[in-house]
């Protein structure tokens, strides 16, 4: 008998489809023999992959909420943030977030990352953009992030135009509620102040002058 390549190997492989249970060792393998998808994810052992993203309803929200990170992390150097990076919660989970934000491990965080790159393990806080994947985000998503110890969990409702912040309290998500200005302010990452109607506005000079504010006050 002869030996068989590995193309040969993966070619082998039955496809990644939407609905397929699998262990997360079977959805790795099959994953990584379908380059040509850009995302999916096993949640609850169930895997899920997301369709073409719109601009308005996707893109740019998300782009505004990286914005928002990505600021927070240039001026806060224990953190650090990500875009759509894998996850491995779990043996049943394995999620691609829109973005995250992580404490270095030097500095108490309660992730790592695995020697391949992945991040394993909850991250402290985790942002998605749900548009037509709202009921996953707020159902099965949710408590596999609940579950597994996600400390933040933020999730933009855009055709709702809603901006749910929830945090983890005795293992259970209750949400965040802002404050008479309208900012919410993240428990786990001093200064990390969010104007939620700025931002459902795309009023980015509001946003990033809030949470300017909210860094500063960290030095009071």
């Amino acid at each position: 008998m002869t030996s068989s390549s590995p193309n040969t190997l993966n070619y082998q492989l039955p496809p990644l489809e939407n609905g397929d249970r699998l262990t997360r060792q079977e959805f790795e393998r099959r994953y990584q023999a379908m380059p040509e998808i850009k995302k999916a994810e096993l949640i609850q052992g169930v895997v899920y992959m997301a369709s073409p993203l719109r601009f308005q309803p996707h893109a740019e929200p998300h782009g505004r909420l990286i914005t928002w990170l990505g600021v927070y992390q240039a001026l806060t150097p224990q953190v650090q943030m990500g875009i759509e990076p894998t996850v491995r919660l779990d043996l049943d989970n394995e999620l691609q977030p829109d973005g995250v934000l992580l404490i270095n491990p030097e500095s108490g965080g309660q992730s790592r990352l695995s020697d391949e790159g992945y991040i394993e393990g909850a991250p402290e806080l985790v942002v998605e953009i749900a548009a037509s994947s709202a009921t996953i985000d707020l159902g099965n998503k949710k408590l596999a992030y609940q579950r597994s110890g996600v400390r933040e969990y933020i999730v933009w409702q855009v055709f709702e135009a809603k901006i749910d912040w929830f945090r983890l309290d005795d293992g259970d998500y209750i949400s965040l509620i802002p404050e008479q200005r309208g900012v919410i302010c993240s428990v786990v990452f001093p200064g990390l102040w969010l104007d939620v109607s700025a931002m459902l506005a795309g009023n980015m000079q509001q946003v990033l002058a809030v949470l300017q504010t909210g860094i500063k006050s960290r030095q009071e």
